[in-house]
């Protein structure tokens, strides 16, 4: 379904791709139902020959555009192992025709066409639980936007500039090193970061010094106070620079900072900003659509993690059980086997294998708690033999770039 067949709906409404000649309801439809900046997005994402209309899918009533999702193509990083992932987007419903399980069809395609492209995962921000229904998990941390409480001394303040495409390999560049400090990183993709230069919801700008990018970092529009996103920098005096240069977007307004932890931007500001306790959780979803081949692709990554803790399961199976079903990896001297899956399995701990809920599963597997942490607070996880699955599933960091920001 990766080119989409028409779909009949109940009601004489129907599933299709969307076209060209939908663009214009489509826009209307994103901007009552999200923010005009919706349809500039959707018209860069369609319009964009690495994703195109193939990525957008609406229902139609005749003529009429009355529902519409997007799925884009991303990649999250897990150790040394990048999963093919999808990401869900830019979703609306005529308000006429809310409760006809509209998101539900159009969410059944997204699901298709990400297996179809490969994708063994996927990830997404959205409203809180709704995306539950879905198949969706809260798994991995958003990291605090901390208020900033003082400003580096300099001089006038630092002349940053807009991003511009011909910036877009500096920008890799130091997004990487940034995120090469955490356990899970997905990037933006290539066409994500050509989206970012031309949308409107929010600003991409770089720092020079002697004639090369040094720091960057992504703003929103400077409303009642501005937000710094996605920092990094080559060094601590970048940092600084670039956040006195943010704060002088917006003259007399309190900016606020995304922490991102272990990184330089993180070591530079420290003194700057409040540590500011948090009200509420915040997380990013993540959806498992087939557990055995997730865990299959991340074999070289579980076996590093057991030959790292010393662990010796050499000639035994790791059992991994979600109760419903149950999975087994084969321990050989020098590397896991491939993973095979069977029925359901209610006492796994009697066979020295782990019990995960399912609905826990993307948190144990990307999540900051690992085995312990989620076995101290779930009585449905909980682990057999508890050296081997703290060395398999341990707490982990992590960064996403998504292609809103999350605040």
């Amino acid at each position: 379904m990766s080119t989409i067949n028409p779909v009949p709906l109940p009601g004489g409404l129907e599933l299709r791709q969307a076209r060209p000649a939908d663009l214009d309801q489509i826009s209307a439809l994103l901007a009552e139902r999200g923010e005009p900046v919706d349809a500039v997005d959707h018209r860069l994402v369609v319009e964009d020959p690495e994703a195109g209309w193939e990525a957008c899918a609406v229902v139609a009533d005749g003529d009429r555009i009355v529902s519409t999702a997007t799925l884009l193509d991303e990649n999250v990083r897990i150790g040394g192992v990048r999963l093919p992932a999808g990401q869900v987007e830019l979703v609306a419903t005529d308000r006429a025709y809310e409760g006809r399980g509209l998101v539900r069809a159009l969410m059944k395609w997204a699901h298709e066409r990400s297996a179809a492209r490969g994708h063994v995962i996927q990830t997404m921000i959205g409203i809180p639980y709704f995306y539950r229904l879905f198949g969706y998990e809260y798994a991995i941390d958003i990291p605090p936007a901390l208020s900033v409480r003082g400003l580096p001394q300099g001089e006038g303040a630092p002349a940053l500039r807009r991003a511009e495409p011909s910036d877009l390999p500096a920008l890799q560049e130091l997004q990487d090193a940034t995120q090469s400090r955490f356990d899970v990183a997905m990037p933006h993709s290539a066409a994500c970061a050509r989206w970012l230069l031309a949308h409107d919801g929010s600003g991409t700008w770089v720092l020079e010094r002697d004639g090369a990018v040094v720091a960057s970092g992504r703003t929103s529009p400077p409303d009642d106070e501005i937000l710094l996103a996605e920092a990094a920098a080559r060094d601590e005096a970048a940092a600084r620079d670039l956040l006195r240069g943010v704060a002088a977007l917006a003259p007399g307004t309190e900016p606020r900072v995304v922490h991102r932890a272990g990184t330089v931007t993180a070591a530079a500001w420290q003194e700057f900003v409040k540590d500011e306790p948090r009200e509420q959780a915040e997380q990013y979803y993540v959806r498992i659509p087939d557990v055995a081949a997730l865990l299959d692709r991340l074999r070289p990554l579980l076996w590093q993690r057991l030959t790292e803790a010393g662990v010796d399961h050499a000639g035994r199976d790791v059992v991994l059980s979600t109760f419903g079903a149950h999975y087994r990896i084969p321990v050989g001297a020098d590397g896991l086997g491939e993973v095979t899956a069977g029925g359901p399995m209610q006492g796994p701990g009697a066979v020295g294998g782990a019990g995960v809920a399912p609905d826990y599963l993307p948190a144990l597997v990307f999540g900051p708690h690992g085995m312990d942490g989620l076995t101290r607070v779930r009585p449905d996880v909980y682990a057999g033999e508890e050296e081997l699955f703290r060395a398999l599933f341990p707490p982990l960091t992590a960064d996403v770039l998504s292609f809103y920001l999350p605040y």
